[in-house]
């Protein structure tokens, strides 16, 4: 009995190209390229990629792009000058002139959500064609303002822009900020310890692990022409600290951190079947998204468990579930993996054993292939199409991290045609908003038990930052006065966890760590 091949409407979105570009200062061939370049490079490799790219470049309905780093907040100033209409100024280069540009918030879930969003629309019957596209070039900046040099990379393009804004809302809450966790680096470690608290681990222990954990990635960078650090380490060689190798912020050493510093483009073109048919795209470069999902989490000293990130479990569920797959069923991942508790806890979450031989990364993961900015996962997205299109038939998800472990998009791939299916987070996101979030510790507090802690060693001097519960049980920041550098070095040396801390406030009413009294042994 033999199987009919599903009916795909002409007004399936599948991706038609993939584009990556990127240039590295050691490399012969650098030309400082600026964002726009890189971008536009990427954006001429996935219509290259697709066919027919001189045809492509017009059909263009609408192009989104990603915000790089450098103009992510209200107050950034890109040192040398900016397009006031990126996506424009990318579709001047290629021979686009969409009906819509894009831009958007910032997060690195941005690709994917922006994907999942213009493959409805497409599917709506909204538009044919959509390019989206994004770049960072912070390596570049650094060296050439290193050097003293400058460059003029301010464009203005006329146009419309959808620019919507920064997306800044509701990822931390001022306490956590007035007391020095307000930068990625500083929450994942407290997010780290937390983890290793509720495994029981010794710093030893877990440091061991994210070393396992990030040692296959860094044989998958390797292999990548586009990565930024090509080099395979062992676990050992990630877990231990040395000059190379210094400790960022704990339980962090500087190789299990997102490298920022890369110059690196990526571009995904996404068109209906009647589209893609029409302009001639053959069927063996197309890759349907047969399922996907979006949520958010709240604060992170809103969250119960510190440790967890149950918005992403579900959005990886729902995601499996729109595609009809299991977990079993998927053959290539990329997990973000900005830290290691980003992959973790979603590998986790998904049932995924840690020597299970399938990978975690297909590009070779953000602190080894580079972290883009909030374009690391279009790189993932077109690395994965490339994956699939070499394995017809299977199945690939890719799982993109915003914020503070805060945002999670979640694409489901393959070369298999599938019907498609329109899907909608709405319901998780209510169920999340709906979660009891713990009391947070009033004013007559002086003292608590220790959840989680972080020592950031890059500070100066050196600041130590803990998360707890008092004797309410409510949840309370403090940490170490800035004239008080032996407290700091006390969390560096002892492990803290369960330990009694004791505070004052100063004048700025911040809890200030005055005493700490550590579990005995």
């Amino acid at each position: 009995m033999s199987t009919s091949a599903p009916v795909i409407d002409d007004r399936t979105p599948v991706i038609i190209g993939v584009g990556e570009t990127s240039e590295r200062i050691d490399q012969p061939d650098y030309a400082a390229l600026s964002p726009v370049e890189l971008a536009s490079r990427a954006s001429q490799v996935a219509l290259d990629d697709a066919g027919a790219s001189a045809l492509l470049g017009p059909q263009i309905d609408i192009i989104g792009a990603i915000r790089q780093f450098e103009v992510s907040g209200a107050n950034a100033v890109a040192p040398f000058g900016k397009s006031d209409n990126f996506p424009r100024s990318v579709a001047r280069r290629i021979g686009a002139d969409p009906r819509r540009a894009i831009l958007e918030p910032i997060g690195g879930q941005g690709p994917q959500h922006l994907l999942s969003e213009l493959a409805h629309d497409i599917a709506r019957g909204e538009a044919d064609m959509a390019l989206i596209c994004g770049s960072e070039a912070i390596s570049t900046i650094r060296h050439l303002m290193g050097q003293g040099e400058t460059r003029d990379w301010a464009e203005t393009v006329e146009g419309s822009l959808e620019d919507r804004g920064y997306g800044l809302d509701g990822l931390l809450t001022a306490d956590l900020a007035a007391h020095g966790a307000r930068a990625p680096v500083q929450l994942y470690a407290l997010f780290e310890t937390a983890r290793r608290a509720r495994l029981k681990l010794d710093r030893a222990a877990y440091t061991e692990e994210m070393g396992r954990l990030f040692a296959p990635f860094t044989e998958v960078a390797a292999a990548n022409p586009h990565a930024m650090a090509p080099t395979a380490y062992d676990a050992e060689a990630l877990a231990t600290v040395t000059p190379s190798n210094r400790l960022i912020c704990e339980p962090h050493p500087r190789r299990m951190v997102a490298r920022d510093q890369a110059n690196q483009a990526a571009a995904v073109l996404i068109a209906s079947v009647g589209k893609a048919r029409e302009m001639g795209v053959p069927e063996s470069k197309w890759v349907y998204l047969h399922g996907g999902a979006d949520t958010k989490e709240r604060t992170p000293i809103e969250r119960q468990d510190i440790s967890a990130y149950p918005a992403a479990a579900l959005a990886s569920r729902r995601a499996l579930e729109v595609a009809g797959r299991t977990v079993a069923e998927i053959n290539l991942f990329d997990l973000y993996s900005c830290f290691p508790i980003a992959v973790f806890d979603v590998r986790d979450d998904l049932g995924i054993a840690a020597d299970d031989p399938r990978p975690l990364t297909v590009t070779g993961g953000l602190p080894f292939f580079g972290g883009a900015g909030n374009n690391y996962s279009m790189h993932a997205i077109a690395s994965m199409v490339q994956a699939l299109r070499e394995r017809p038939g299977a199945y690939g998800f890719v799982g993109a991290n915003g914020g503070f472990l805060s945002k999670y998009s979640v694409g489901v791939y393959s070369t298999t045609p599938k019907p498609w299916t329109p899907f909608d987070s709405a319901d998780l996101q209510a169920e999340i908003d709906g979660w009891a979030a713990p009391a947070l510790s009033g004013d007559d507090a002086v003292e608590g038990i220790v959840e989680t802690y972080t020592v950031d060693h890059e500070r100066k001097p050196m600041t130590g930052v803990v998360i707890g519960r008092d004797a309410a049980g409510a949840r309370f920041v403090a940490t170490t006065s800035p004239d008080d550098p032996a407290m700091a070095q006390t969390m560096a040396e002892v492990d803290i966890l369960g330990a009694r801390v004791v505070w004052s406030r100063d004048d700025r009413d911040r809890r200030i760590i005055s005493e700490l009294h550590p579990q005995t042994p």
